[in-house]
């Protein structure tokens, strides 16, 4: 299987398992400048050279070679489970994407016609009831993670623990897994632990939130769009995330980590 969804930059200072809707724009455009000085002209996810991907054919083997012999920091970036559900639905749901049309094609057509999801028009910047259709998207969600109907699980809401177990499994280790919600000191631990050919400042470095604007901007406090029905179904779908990355089930106003993240526990309980 290999190691999907991981980048490594070029002078091999780092190698990154790439989780959705975790900052990865940001971390990707930092590895990036790591390497050249420069930052990337545009997304990230779309540079073709200058980062390695295992998406790149020419890039597997380095990136096999290196991951199985751990000689490169590894690292990853988690996020509470309660706003990352709901930015992959204003973004990828309600959003127009950076190409002029709605995610997926029919996917958005399919929401509005079997689970009634309203979305904000064709622009997506009309007016609507964000915590119904949010709502009802999380059972559309949890359809596709629990049964795959009607279709496979998407990457931007599949449960995190997913993503980064496969690192695991195929021969990887991780040296520190962080938090978005603390960005500046984890990535600042992961450039401490790293010799890389250009320094970063990371109070210089901008926001590569490439996710921004798709949208309508989400117009209730989190807490507001989960219920008891809806947190019975986020803690269905994302138990593994909470448990492991420590973030707290029972307060979705509470996006900070409760507790310090073991990594022999991760490893131990995702490896399996």
């Amino acid at each position: 299987m290999g190691f999907p969804g991981t980048w490594m930059t070029e002078s091999e200072s780092m190698v990154y398992r790439v989780v959705p809707k975790c900052a990865c724009s940001t971390i990707g455009q930092i590895m990036y400048y790591s390497d050249h000085g420069k930052f990337f002209d545009g997304d990230i996810h779309d540079a073709q050279d200058g980062l390695h991907k295992w998406a790149r054919d020419e890039s597997q083997p380095l990136i096999r070679d290196n991951v199985r012999t751990h000689s490169s920091y590894a690292f990853t970036c988690v996020r509470n489970p309660y706003t990352r559900i709901l930015s992959s639905f204003f973004d990828k749901i309600c959003g127009i994407q950076r190409n002029g049309k709605r995610y997926r094609g029919k996917l958005v057509p399919l929401l509005i016609q079997k689970y009634g999801i309203e979305v904000g028009g064709d622009d997506g910047k009309q007016e609507f009831d964000q915590i119904q259709s949010f709502r009802r998207f999380l059972l559309f969600a949890r359809d596709t993670i629990r049964w795959r109907r009607p279709m496979e699980p998407d990457i931007h809401w599949s449960a995190m623990s997913g993503h980064v177990s496969t690192f695991i499994a195929n021969g990887g280790t991780y040296d520190r897994i962080f938090w978005t919600e603390q960005f500046n000191d984890g990535m600042q631990e992961v450039l401490n632990a790293t010799d890389t050919p250009h320094k970063v400042d990371l109070d210089a470095i901008p926001r590569f939130n490439e996710s921004e604007g798709h949208g309508p901007k989400r117009a209730h406090p989190v807490e507001d769009y989960f219920d008891d029905l809806s947190m019975h179904l986020v803690y269905e779908i994302y138990h593994r995330d909470f448990n492991l990355f420590k973030y707290d089930f029972e307060d979705p106003s509470n996006k900070m980590p409760t507790g310090e993240i073991d990594l022999d526990e991760v490893h131990a309980k995702l490896g399996e």
